[in-house]
């Protein structure tokens, strides 16, 4: 990271400090604002749920998955043990597979799901925060801009929409990977208007970057299709300026081993990013189903009032924008405020900002290309010279349907900006005092706009047939939220579960739960058997309006099966 403080053209330049000892503090205060900021999931840790009981359960049960996967088949990981017996049901979803080494700090069994998400789901913020002030201070921000960059990046309001989707919020490798790139070939932006010194390059940091860039598109493609994109555009922005000026040797040709390092950090990089696209274009190959369409688009692309619209958890703003909330399609994924105090301090740093003009003015076009593109079909034309061009001829697009998670980058362009806007307001307020009190000022409007409650609901409780099944088991009524309670519920032993939950739904499931609505009859009960089903947990208790709901009581007399009752469940066992 550059030198300490904020540098002013008459005084002389801050002494260096430790980039270590502050990316060592800037990562604990990351943990403590996260700690802070999402309390009542810290007060959770072992029997709570964060957001709802949609998908913190299907990610709790990724988690564990990813655990199990690493320990038992290190080459196989997306051959889970849901949606039973298709092959790479892993990758229905974005998978987490990324948090598998972390997983292994934690038990088996639905208590060391919950532990293992909550504890995950408190350090995505962290990271987040670690990583936009990483970026900041590497960019040339002082310490307090930096702060304001990792906040408003980590907490901005729209967050609040989306901490039930882990992979979304699992962001901070972005801007940690840049960090690591830009100070590993060299640049050490000062705080001034000058353009960045060129400094030692470090091929070990360039690795570094590279290797957490590959780490990122472990966690899914949401964020790492995008990211990829991201570093494609800045190599080829690199390789471009190297060629017409120089870059990384004051003879203007980089070091061998800075070479070396790219190469091998981008074929890392490269190898992993196949490896964990192969698994989904069989998904789409296999099941033509999960294709996405332009209409999934429609429903999902937000309107531009949507980037000024808070979700309803966020204190300052939920209450008062409920008519804006209402008016939208889909709130849930149309709420992405980034929060005016951010734009705000981001104009005032693309006009006035300390940081050279080009890089300041390359920032504000990135930011306003990707509003354009995070509208999807809601922008003027149908968003048919945007986001339509990326989803109809760039590789990947046409697996994404919510074009508004790039809210996630334009955030961080945003951030970038307003810490380049607070270092300007704090050199024009003039005086140790005055700079201190408009910095503290900012952190603060930026945080309070990020205040916002998390619900924190029970977990529910494993039945106890599911606790000790053996498997492959169908659990009845099978539909959306059974299933995905189900998932979780197999988190205590990851027996093959013929349920599942995900982004689509496949067809031989649908299929199944029609043919076996009359369950327990002579044809469900062949079919089950033929297919290799061992059980069937029925749960009579949530089966209340469901083809199930008399399932309990039908009799079984002749059927090749047993019937017997654990706990709140009935339990068939097929014969085989």
């Amino acid at each position: 990271m550059p030198d300490c403080g904020i540098v002013s053209h008459s005084a002389p330049p801050a002494a260096p400090c430790s980039a270590w000892r502050e990316a060592a503090l800037a990562g604990l205060a990351g943990i403590l604002l996260a700690c802070l900021l999402r309390r009542p999931v810290l007060s959770q840790l072992t029997t709570g749920v964060p957001e709802d009981l949609g998908d913190p359960l299907l990610q709790a049960w990724q988690l564990a998955w990813g655990r199990h996967a690493l320990l038992h088949q290190p080459l196989s990981p997306f051959d889970a043990n849901t949606f039973w017996p298709l092959e790479n049901s892993l990758a229905f979803s974005d998978s987490l597979l990324g948090y598998a080494p972390l997983g292994l700090l934690f038990a088996e069994g639905t208590g060391g799901a919950l532990l293992r998400y909550n504890i995950v789901f408190l350090l995505t913020y962290a990271l987040a925060f670690t990583g936009a002030y990483a970026l900041a201070r590497q960019l040339g921000a002082g310490r307090t801009a930096g702060a304001v960059a990792g906040l408003a990046f980590a907490y901005a309001p729209w967050h609040l929409a989306q901490e039930g989707h882990l992979q979304i919020l699992s962001s901070g490798g972005i801007p940690l990977a840049l960090a690591l790139l830009a100070r590993g070939h060299g640049y050490r932006f000062g705080a001034g208007r000058a353009s960045g010194r060129s400094g030692p390059p470090r091929p070990a940091l360039v690795l570094a970057g590279w290797a957490v860039a590959a780490w990122q598109i472990t966690i899914g493609f949401g964020l790492g299709l995008q990211f990829g994109y991201l570093l494609g555009v800045l190599t080829v922005v690199y390789t471009a300026a190297w060629l017409l000026r120089g870059r990384g040797h004051p003879d203007g040709r980089p070091s061998r081993p800075l070479v070396a390092a790219d190469l091998g950090g981008m074929a890392l990089f490269l190898l992993v990013a196949v490896t964990f696209a192969l698994p989904y274009l069989a998904v789409v190959d296999q099941h033509p189903e999960s294709r996405r369409t332009v209409a999934d688009l429609a429903l999902f692309s937000p309107p531009a009032v949507g980037f000024v619209t808070a979700p309803a958890d966020s204190l300052l703003y939920g209450g008062r924008q409920e008519d804006q909330r209402a008016a939208l399609g889909f709130a849930p994924e149309m709420t992405l405020a980034v929060g005016g105090t951010l734009v705000v301090l981001a104009a005032v740093g693309v006009t006035a900002g300390r940081w050279p003009r080009r890089r300041r003015w390359s920032l504000a076009a990135a930011s306003v290309v990707l509003l354009a593109l995070a509208m999807g079909t809601q922008f003027p034309g149908g968003g048919r010279w945007t986001y339509l061009l990326l989803f109809d001829y760039a590789p990947g697009w046409a697996g994404i349907r919510t074009p508004g998670r790039l809210v996630v980058p334009l955030t961080l362009a945003l951030a970038l900006l307003a810490a380049s806007g607070v270092d300007r307001l704090r050199e024009v307020a003039g005086g140790r005092r005055r700079a201190l009190a408009t910095g503290v000022l900012a952190v603060a409007l930026v945080g309070a706009e990020s205040l916002g409650t998390t619900p924190v609901l029970p977990a529910p409780a494993a039945p106890a047939a599911l606790r000790d099944a053996t498997g492959p088991v169908l659990v009845l009524p099978s539909d959306a939220t059974s299933d995905l309670q189900a998932m979780f519920f197999s988190t205590e032993g990851l027996y093959p579960l013929v349920n599942g939950y995900s982004g689509f739904t496949p067809a031989s499931l649908e299929a199944l739960r029609a043919a076996v609505a009359p369950f327990p009859d002579p044809t469900s009960v062949q079919l089950l058997r033929q297919r290799g089903v061992r059980q069937v947990v029925l749960l009579p208790a949530r089966a209340a309006g469901s083809s199930w709901e008399q399932a309990a009581a039908r009799p079984v007399d002749g059927l090749p099966l047993r019937r017997r009752s654990v706990g709140e469940a009935v339990v068939y066992d097929l014969n085989p």
